[in-house]
C-alpha cells in the first residue's frame, strides 16, 4: 500500500485550516496534515482578530474545529518557523509545505509624533482585547477623554465600539478579566473616527456600521459638510448597493448631537492625519481637510485642525512578513505565486512550497474569503505531488524529540480550552474567559505538569 503523501501546514488560522479540510476532501482521507502553530490555540484571527461581541463570527471556530479532530490532521502549538523549525527541516520532513501564516503587522501612517507613547496600532489594541498572549501586558492610557482611531474600515468599527461600550456590556464575552477591568476604569467618553477619503471611499461594511447607532447611551454624529458627494461619488453610491447602504446609514447621523448622551462617536471624512501633537506623550492630533483630485486621488486642501485626544490608534492596514529563506515581494507583502505555487525570483515555481490565506493574496476579503482560496491552492500542490513523485524523508517526531520542544497538541489545547470555559463559569460571566498569559496557557495546556511543579 502506498504511504500517503504528508503535508505541513504553517499556520493554524481560517486559510490553513480550510487548505487542511481541503487536503482531507481532495484525497479523500489519503493523506497526513501537520498543521503547525508558534501559538499553543488554533484559530488565528477567528479568536485574535474577531471582536469578543461579534459571537456569531466567532462561531466559525466550531467548525474549524471538526477538522482538527479528523484523524489525518494533527495540530502542533507552540512551534514557530525560524525558531522552532528551519524551512529545510519541514521540507525534509515533508512532501509539500503549505504556508499560511497571515498578515501579522500593521502599517504606519508615515508622520511626525508617530513614535509618541498613546500612538499605537490597533491591531495591538485588538490584540489586549481578544487576549493575545503578545499583548497580554500591554498598557493603554484610558484616562484621556478623547481618542482618535485613524481608518474607516471594519477593523476601525471594532476598536470604536469597544471603546464606546461599557464593561457591562462586556461582561459576558470572552474578554480576559484584566482586560475587562481596564475597560471598567476607561474616562474615554468621545472617539473620533477618521478618514481620508469620504464616505463612499469608507471600507467598512454597513451591518457593522449600523452597530454604532444601535450603542445604548452613545450619540453617533457625522458632520452633514462631509456627507456631500462629488459626482464620481454619487455615482458610486448608486451603483453599488454596499457603498448606497453606507451613506444611507451615515446620512442618518448628521442631526445636531446634542449632549443628552454620556459618550459621542463623531465619524469624520475628509480629513488626513499630518501631525501627531504632545510633548512625553500623545496631547493632540493634526488634521487637514481632504479633496479628490481630478484623478481620484486624495489631496490637501491647505484647512487644518486639532483634535484634542490623548490616544491614538492607527487602523490602516495589515501587510505579511517575510518568511525565512521564502521568496517575498517586498512592494506587495506577499510571497510571489501563481495559483498559491510559490514563484522564484527567476519566475520559475519553487517545488513542493506553496501559499494560502493573506500571504498569498494580501489582507483581502471575509473569513469565508479563504476557503475558495485555500481550494485553490491544494488543487495545484496535490496536482504536482501526482507528477513529481517527490518523498520527504526525515521524520518530524523525531526532530521535535532532539531539540527537547515541548509541543501542544489537539488534547492539549482542549485543556486550555475547558480551563477557560470553566473560569467563565467561576466568574460568573459568559461561555468562556480567555487566559491570556503566556505561563497561564502552558500551565493550561499541560495541567499535570503544572500541578507536579506546584507539588515539587
Amino acid at each position: 500500500m502506498a504511504v500517503p503523501p504528508r503535508v505541513a501546514v504553517i499556520g493554524s488560522g481560517p486559510a490553513g485550516l480550510y487548505a487542511a479540510e481541503a487536503l482531507v476532501k481532495q484525497t479523500d482521507g489519503d493523506v497526513r496534515v501537520d498543521v503547525f502553530d508558534r501559538l499553543p490555540t488554533p484559530y488565528g484571527l477567528v479568536r485574535y482578530g474577531v471582536a469578543p461581541d461579534h459571537k456569531s463570527i466567532k462561531s466559525i471556530a466550531r467548525y474549524l474545529q471538526r477538522v482538527l479532530e479528523n484523524p489525518a490532521v494533527r495540530f502542533f502549538g507552540c512551534v514557530e518557523l525560524g525558531r522552532d523549525l528551519s524551512r529545510a527541516d519541514l521540507l525534509d520532513c515533508y512532501d509539500a509545505v503549505l504556508y499560511s501564516t497571515g498578515a501579522m503587522v500593521d502599517r504606519h501612517l508615515g508622520i511626525p509624533g508617530e513614535d509618541l507613547p498613546g500612538s499605537v496600532a490597533a491591531t495591538d489594541f485588538v490584540n489586549w482585547y481578544c487576549g493575545h498572549p503578545d499583548a497580554a501586558d500591554h498598557a493603554f492610557d484610558l484616562t484621556a477623554e478623547e481618542v482618535a482611531v485613524i481608518g474607516v474600515g471594519n477593523v476601525a468599527v471594532d476598536v470604536v465600539r469597544i471603546l464606546a461600550k461599557t464593561a457591562d456590556e462586556l461582561r459576558d464575552t470572552d474578554i480576559p478579566e484584566h482586560v475587562l477591568e481596564a475597560l471598567a476604569a476607561s474616562r474615554v467618553r468621545r472617539v473620533h473616527m477618521i478618514g481620508r477619503r469620504g464616505p463612499a471611499q469608507a471600507k467598512f461594511t454597513t451591518k457593522e456600521l449600523r452597530e454604532l447607532g444601535e450603542l445604548p447611551g452613545v450619540r453617533v454624529h457625522v458632520r452633514p459638510e462631509d456627507m456631500e458627494l462629488d459626482p464620481a461619488s454619487a455615482e458610486l453610491a448608486e451603483s453599488d448597493r454596499h457603498v448606497r447602504g453606507n451613506v444611507k446609514v451615515l446620512n442618518g447621523w448628521t442631526e445636531p448631537p446634542g449632549d443628552d448622551a454620556p459618550r459621542r462617536i463623531d465619524v469624520r471624512f475628509w480629513r488626513a492625519p499630518v501631525e501627531i501633537l504632545g510633548t512625553g506623550r500623545v496631547e493632540g492630533l493634526r488634521v487637514e481637510r481632504t479633496r479628490l483630485d481630478e484623478s481620484g486621488r486624495v489631496t490637501g486642501t491647505g484647512e487644518y485642525e486639532t483634535l484634542p485626544v490623548g490616544l491614538v490608534l492607527r487602523s490602516v492596514g495589515y501587510q505579511s512578513v517575510a518568511l525565512d529563506g521564502v521568496p517575498f515581494d517586498e512592494r506587495a507583502y506577499v510571497v510571489p505565486n501563481q495559483g498559491g505555487r510559490v514563484i522564484g525570483p527567476d519566475g520559475a515555481q519553487i517545488p513542493r512550497e506553496y501559499v494560502a490565506g493573506w500571504i498569498k493574496r494580501g489582507p483581502t476579503g471575509v473569513v469565508g474569503t479563504n476557503k475558495s482560496d485555500a481550494a485553490e491552492t491544494v488543487r495545484n500542490l496535490l496536482d504536482d505531488l501526482g507528477r513529481d513523485g517527490t518523498r520527504a524523508t526525515g521524520t518530524i517526531e523525531e526532530l521535535l524529540e532532539s531539540r527537547g520542544l515541548r509541543v501542544v497538541t489537539y488534547a492539549d489545547w482542549l485543556n486550555l480550552d475547558t480551563a477557560e470555559i470553566e473560569l467563565a463559569r467561576s466568574l460568573g460571566r459568559g461561555e468562556r474567559v480567555k487566559l491570556a498569559r503566556w505561563e497561564a496557557m502552558r500551565s493550561a495546556c499541560h495541567p499535570a505538569a503544572a500541578r507536579a511543579a506546584v507539588d515539587d
